[in-house]
């Protein structure tokens, strides 16, 4: 059976919108994801609001109220019928997000068991022959197929497959055998 990993932030759960809504409220700003075009918020957000930008996700609620991104939760039901699906998500970036992390997959993606959620650092490690991720670099140290996940910071990457939403993974893999 073909195994899929399967990033967890901006691909499963929408990180971004929750780091928005707090950096928004917290400074009495707009920004919107259009504004983010090839760039993060860490590359938007002042220098002397870096530590607080950091603060929000270090806020033991902030993995735990994530929206899931549409369509991932069917999608990944379905290809786990035909894939080994597996988690591999950078929570050692904040480690203190691995407990709700760990939660809000369960709550979520209670179809895929916890043996197979794959907290890291360095996405290299992995041995899979798909990795769906938002970050370019994951997929250039990985030795799969690697697909890029559409989301504001890397609209202008080059270089890589890339999947626009859910209904395009699920369109994808309709053509691989598992």
């Amino acid at each position: 059976m073909l195994r899929i990993c399967v990033d967890m932030d901006e691909v499963m759960a929408d990180t971004l919108a929750e780091h928005l809504r707090r950096y928004n409220q917290a400074f009495d700003e707009q920004v919107t994801p259009e504004d983010l075009v090839g760039k993060g918020l860490w590359e938007v957000a002042p220098a002397d609001r870096q530590k607080e930008l950091r603060a929000f996700l270090d806020a033991e609620d902030f993995f735990e109220v994530l929206d899931v991104i549409p369509g991932s939760q069917e999608v990944l039901e379905e290809l786990s019928k035909r894939f080994e699906i597996f988690i591999a998500t950078q929570a050692m970036t904040v480690p203190n997000s691995l407990g709700p992390k760990y939660r809000w997959l369960q709550r979520h993606f209670a179809f895929i068991p916890p043996q197979h959620y794959v907290f890291c650092g360095n996405k290299s490690i992995l041995r899979a022959d798909y990795l769906i991720d938002d970050l370019p670099r994951n997929l250039e140290r990985f030795t799969g197929q690697g697909l890029l996940y559409t989301a504001p910071h890397n609209l202008t990457a080059t270089g890589h497959a890339r999947v626009n939403n859910w209904l395009e993974v699920q369109t994808y893999f309709d053509h691989v055998q598992g």
